[in-house]
């Protein structure tokens, strides 16, 4: 799989060590010791994905990630020593896609970028497109949502579910046909499809409670309405 991931993590032993296993893979990899480093990294070259560390030394990976997502829906991936369910919240709110405990097996964490890279539209082999709806643009080639030319900060999970229904206008999707799409899972907390759908709504709908674009067919799931597609 030819892809170019950044990792950013201060303990150096096991960056080399995911290093090591992602370019088994065929993945070229670029190395950072701390946010600020992966910050000047990033503003030199593109990256299909990052791993990154919470604890970090000056700015710590929750603000790395804030500051990204103000331009960019690259996939994330956190990995971290913390595991209380607040520092997971955390970071999934705060536009991460994964989120992996240490101490962790290299080999889990490579299969982890291989899954999301794959899903990403960047390795998905389909027909770039242009989607627009209302002021939105969506764009897969940039892998990103602009609201009037302005970027809308989004979890790269969040643009994929996006992206799925609305290029499937007129199309319901079961909870469980999103999950395996997205995730790459059969089974799962399926639940999370919702909360992911609810996140999308309160950044597209003028009002999330009564939407416009994704709409609730109750007992099949979801469907974005065709007649909104310009």
């Amino acid at each position: 799989m030819k892809a170019d991931v950044l990792i950013i993590e201060d303990e150096q032993e096991l960056a080399e060590l995911v290093q090591l296993y992602l370019e088994k893979e065929g993945i070229q990899t670029a190395l950072a010791g701390s946010a600020e480093e992966g910050m000047e990294l990033l503003s030199k070259k593109v990256f299909n994905l990052i791993v990154l560390d919470i604890n970090l030394p000056g700015m710590d990976g929750f603000e790395f990630l804030q500051q990204l997502r103000t331009h960019s829906q690259i996939p994330v991936i956190i990995v971290s020593a913390r595991e209380a369910d607040e520092d997971i919240i955390m970071g999934l709110g705060s536009g991460a896609d994964e989120f992996v405990t240490k101490p962790f097996a290299p080999k889990v964490l490579a299969a982890r970028v291989r899954a999301l890279l794959r899903r990403s539209t960047v390795f998905s082999g389909k027909e770039i497109k242009s989607i627009r709806f209302g002021d939105f643009e969506l764009d897969a080639a940039g892998y990103n949502l602009k609201l009037r030319g302005i970027n809308v900060k989004m979890s790269a999970r969040e643009f994929e579910i996006l992206r799925l229904l609305a290029e499937q206008a007129g199309t319901v999707f079961s909870l469980q046909e999103i999950y395996s799409k997205i995730w790459g899972q059969e089974f799962g907390e399926i639940s999370a499809v919702s909360v992911y759908v609810q996140r999308i709504r309160k950044k597209i709908e003028e009002d999330y409670q009564y939407p416009e674009y994704i709409k609730t067919i109750h007992g099949k799931g979801y469907l974005f309405v065709r007649e909104k597609l310009l």
